[in-house]
């Protein structure tokens, strides 16, 4: 297994020869070999190992017998012990998940505090047949049905092509040391039932199940590749990118047959998973939207519109004093007085300074809010004046109000207020810009 483990490297992953590597290693059998056949083939390894305290004394044992192989192996160790339970009592989540991210989020803290390379884990061939299962019994797309990667960003787990029955055989020959992890017996989780139940069941219909899963997920892969480009193709398309928001063009989406796979493509990397309300969105009213953790979707006319979660900032102000010349926040703004006004584009007013009222305010709209918009007669509600404009509803969320007293100046980037503007009796011509 080292040939081939050295084989797969230098073939596969070239990348990890000089670059500092950080080991994910709990102690147990899979860990314990990844970590020999590094230190075999002199990879620059690092150890870090997470106690999550939710084996009693086991999880102290684990602690230990990992400190005492990097002490005889000469590797460096971090440990962290994380209180999971209370955790994920606190933040209403499954252990599971508290304790994965718990794990990855250190190993990423590590990696940028020490300027390291690549976090490596255990995962091999069986792990990825068992999430290719779990997957697919509570349903899932192409994508989830393309085992574990390789290589996910910084993370890489270079035993995926070996077998569990591999691995321990590889161990036993070179008598290696371990740890068993007593909750990998029960049957608890859907993983184990899968790995003690259903997958020997599977081995003993088809003796070859693990070279057969092979070439599926490296057809599933090929057919994910189709899926890509031609993602990509009807994306460029479709969807246009403006700011931090996606405007996906329904009129055009619709017109194929397919458009619910194109969504999902689109879509499920922001946390969306609810398909069946997303597909009733794209004939739903505007106004209604779909929220991820992080996202929402609005349905916009002819578009759906896909824009981050904000903070509210409803009751924020940012107060300007007359001295000010330069704003750097929340706006990019600069102030300087002129003798005349020149071409007037939609990122700059000229007004009249005397009829400011200092300090001056930048603030989110609110419902009930009112200006004169510069070459209109009369008064409009800020609210009409962004439907007449079309603006969408983030649109409206990202909209900047400049306001002296409580007189708005200028929707900013959008249309002045008629009652600050420059006329024959003007003394004083201060050029406002707006920088996008």
């Amino acid at each position: 297994m080292l040939v081939k483990f050295q084989n797969h490297i230098n073939a596969n992953l070239p990348f990890l020869k000089g670059k500092k590597l950080l080991l994910a290693t709990s102690g147990g059998i899979d860990s314990m070999v990844l970590l020999y056949l590094c230190h075999e083939l002199k990879l620059d390894i690092r150890v870090a190992h997470c106690n999550f305290r939710l084996r009693g004394d086991e999880s102290g044992e684990d602690e230990k017998f990992v400190k005492e192989q990097c002490e005889k192996m000469d590797v460096l160790l971090f440990v962290n012990h994380f209180d999971t339970e209370k955790f994920a009592e606190q933040h209403k989540l499954s252990i599971q998940v508290v304790a994965r991210n718990l794990r990855y989020e250190w190993f990423n803290t590590l990696l940028i505090n020490n300027d390291y390379d690549y976090i490596l884990t255990a995962h091999h061939l069986d792990d990825s047949l068992e999430t290719f299962l779990i997957n697919f019994t509570r349903g899932s797309g192409l994508d989830g049905l393309t085992g574990i990667p390789e290589q996910n960003g910084n993370i890489v787990r270079p035993l995926l092509p070996f077998s569990r029955n591999e691995i321990e055989a590889f161990a036993k020959e070179n008598n290696l040391e371990w740890r068993e992890d007593s909750s990998n017996a029960s049957d608890k989780y859907l993983r184990n039932k899968l790995r003690h139940d259903i997958i020997p069941l599977l081995k003993e219909l088809n003796p070859s199940l693990l070279n057969s899963f092979e070439n599926t997920i490296s057809n599933l892969k090929q057919a994910q590749t189709l899926v890509d480009d031609a993602s990509r193709i009807v994306y460029r398309k479709v969807v246009t990118d403006i700011n931090f928001q996606k405007r996906i063009n329904l009129t055009e989406l619709m017109q194929l047959t397919n458009y619910p796979a194109y969504l999902y493509q689109w879509l499920e990397p922001f946390g969306f998973s609810d398909w069946d309300s997303i597909n009733d969105l794209t004939t739903a009213q505007s106004g209604k939207q779909i929220h991820s953790q992080n996202y929402t979707l609005l349905k916009d006319r002819n578009e759906l519109i896909v824009f981050p979660k904000t903070e509210s900032e409803e009751t924020r102000q940012f107060l300007i004093e007359k001295l000010e010349k330069v704003v750097k926040f929340p706006l990019k703004i600069t102030f300087c007085n002129v003798d005349d006004i020149s071409v007037q584009p939609s990122n700059v007013i000229f007004v009249d300074e005397e009829k400011l009222q200092y300090p001056l305010e930048i603030r989110k709209w609110k419902e009930g809010d009112v200006f004169y918009p510069n070459g209109m007669n009369g008064k409009k509600k800020l609210s009409k004046f962004f439907k007449d404009e079309k603006f969408s509803l983030p649109d409206k969320s990202d909209a900047w109000l400049l306001c002296s007293g409580n007189q708005i100046v200028w929707v900013v980037g959008k249309r002045q207020d008629e009652r600050f503007k420059v006329t024959e009796e003007t003394l004083k011509i201060l050029k406002i810009n707006y920088t996008a």
